[in-house]
């Protein structure tokens, strides 16, 4: 019986790369996003994977979201904490509602999101939790100060819940991607990216969002049981943690 994997901010960008990537695998996917309608009708359409709405920084909207998509999909063997957002501002001019946000967001939605599931993967004893963190969650970025707290505790999340889960069969891995071809990403300036990113990162190109995913499908599987606790980076030679 195929396994189902519910992907958050699965519906654009790397995590509509890892949606299509686990169902090609053979999984039963579900997407979950925050609010593009028309981008995520837009993706089903394209893919068949089901879309459902909620905002991962509240932590009722996903126990509800969960329990409806494992009322119309089956029990969540595979959780992939991938939305996220950024509200870039200096530290000097960064608003706390600013701050709120991306913490909310892209740090506590992961409790949020791994909390309600845990128990039912600890019953089961089986599950992979797997997280997006940040090339800017291990080094900092300026005028990310939220954006970079909140993907370096990503980091410390699975850290610690990768032992607590490791006796029960499940594992907790952290992704930390670089500059990834996004649409977001992609959207700069052609002479910013030509000049002052790429540049920086010795492969001397983009990753593309596939990659990303081929490293949460494996993640996924069977075969990487013996792996918990692990932060992959995925940057082409830009960070070396």
């Amino acid at each position: 019986m195929a396994r189902v994997a519910l992907v958050t901010g699965g519906t654009r960008g790397i995590g509509a790369a890892i949606s299509v990537a686990l169902q090609a695998a053979g999984y039963k996917v579900a997407a979950n996003y925050a609010g593009n309608d028309a981008a995520a009708a837009a993706f089903t359409a394209e893919t068949g994977i089901a879309a459902f709405r909620w905002s991962v920084a509240d932590y009722a909207a996903c126990a509800a979201g969960i329990a409806r998509v494992e009322g119309e999909v089956g029990p969540i063997d595979v959780l992939v904490n991938n939305a996220g957002i950024t509200r870039d501002a200096m530290f000097h001019k960064m608003t706390p509602e600013q701050w709120k946000e991306v913490i909310d967001t892209n740090l506590s939605g992961l409790f949020n999101m791994t909390h309600p599931l845990w128990t039912g993967m600890r019953d089961r004893k089986f599950g992979r939790v797997i997280s997006i963190s940040s090339i800017n969650g291990q080094k900092g970025q300026a005028g990310q100060a939220n954006y970079s707290a909140a993907k370096a505790g990503d980091i410390g999340f699975t850290k610690a819940l990768a032992q607590e889960g490791a006796r029960a069969g499940i594992t907790v891995n952290v992704i930390c991607p670089g500059y990834i071809g996004t649409e977001m990403v992609r959207a700069i300036d052609e002479k910013v990216l030509a000049e002052r990113i790429i540049p920086q990162i010795p492969v001397g190109r983009l990753g593309e969002p596939e990659e990303i995913a081929r490293i949460a499908v494996f993640l996924a599987s069977d075969e990487a049981g013996f792996i918990t606790g692990s932060t992959i980076t995925a940057n082409g030679g830009q960070y070396l943690a």
